[in-house]
């Protein structure tokens, strides 16, 4: 954890514009949030060693120059669909073998692990992406490679209101469970993937009988009923709804970087605490990327993957979403997210976070939180 205060006005406030790149006929297909059929902007049989079909679940500003970086290096064009994960997923499982997709690009270990599981990856073996992913952002591999790998990742934070909650109580997950919490947590629903994954992560570490137990004393803590993301959590906070709350750390960074006066006035109301610090550490997540299983263009997707490692790319795409590389020698120049200090991170596998949302649905299930 930081030594020092985290001091969420300090930094200039600068903010990110933000829009999605959908093709008229990819709007049409993803409405429902299902896609069922899509024409590429380009044939992927033409060209196929210069042409990438990229389907991804990120729409950020800065990811039009790391893309166009890419091209500039190998030729390769990019064609790229963009929608929710689970359009994506559902968009692969309708396609089948007849899927034009070479990478499939998702946001959070417990889609990721959905994407294994059902066999929509393939797994490759890359020396460039075995020495600069550490091992537990990355599937296992099991001989045959890995079938995806994470290139950007964020931590689960815990947000106290300043006013009315002494951080010192807060310093854990664990904690949020304690009777003297009643009636001040404040969180999303247990469904949402982000949920799912810190609940499978404690469910790794304290086993599933106590997991359930925490999740049982947090659920009775509620100030309200789950509702809303992230950004209505720490709101909520500020307005002395909630005295507690979980969210992603980007979301508070988005708050900070932001130039309008109802957003500074949240974050002058509400500090962070970097859960875990004297134990395994804070909860991490990561955006992640894998070869699809009947990809086209194989030989340019690999090297898609391993341009996303490099120095450069993997500041362009930790920054696009305000979030930290996963290789540990770049660093981003974010000056917001910078002041949010230093942690020790969880090392758990990604992996096997995601593998643990399967329990970790059954808990929510009987302990109500939903």
């Amino acid at each position: 954890m930081s030594k020092r205060p985290v001091n969420l006005l300090a930094a200039p406030a600068a903010a990110a514009a933000r829009r999605t790149l959908l093709s008229a006929a990819a709007i049409a297909a993803l409405v429902g949030g299902v896609s069922l059929s899509l024409a590429l902007t380009a044939p992927p049989a033409q060209a196929q060693d210069k042409v990438l079909n990229l389907y991804s679940a990120r729409h950020y500003q800065t990811d039009d120059q790391l893309y166009g970086e890419f091209t500039k290096q190998t030729g390769i064009r990019i064609n790229r669909i963009e929608a929710g994960d689970e359009a994506l997923l559902e968009r692969l499982r309708n396609e089948g073998a007849n899927s034009p997709a070479d990478v499939l690009l998702l946001v959070d270990a417990a889609r990721l692990w959905k994407a294994e599981n059902e066999g929509l990856f393939q797994p490759i073996q890359s020396k460039v992406l075995e020495e600069r992913i550490p091992a537990h952002l990355r599937s296992k591999d099991e001989g045959k490679g890995s079938n995806w790998f994470g290139f950007s990742q964020r931590a689960r934070i815990i947000v106290y209101n300043k006013a009315n909650v002494d951080p010192a109580s807060v310093q854990n997950y664990e904690d949020l469970a304690k009777p003297e919490l009643k009636g001040k947590v404040c969180t999303r629903s247990g469904a949402h993937p982000y949920m799912l994954s810190l609940i499978g992560a404690m469910t790794e570490h304290l086993g599933e009988e106590k997991a359930e137990k925490w999740a049982e004393g947090v659920v009775a803590n509620f100030a309200r009923k789950p509702r809303g993301g992230d950004t209505d959590q720490v709101r909520a906070v500020a307005a002395g709804e909630c005295g507690v709350a979980l969210s992603n750390s980007y979301y508070v960074v988005r708050l900070m970087r932001s130039d309008k006066p109802e957003d500074r006035d949240v974050v002058s109301k509400v500090g962070i605490v970097w859960p875990n610090q004297s134990g395994v550490g804070t909860h991490v997540n990561v955006s992640g990327a894998g070869v699809a299983r009947h990809a086209p263009n194989r030989d340019a997707a690999i090297k898609f993957l391993e341009y996303l490692a490099s120095d450069s790319a993997q500041a362009y795409f930790a920054n696009g979403n305000n979030e930290w590389p996963t290789v540990s020698s770049v660093k981003t120049d974010n000056p917001q997210l910078a002041e949010l200090g230093e942690f020790k991170a969880d090392t758990l596998p990604i992996g096997a976070i995601g593998a643990a949302q399967v329990t970790a649905a059954k808990i929510i299930d009987r302990v109500g939180w939903r």
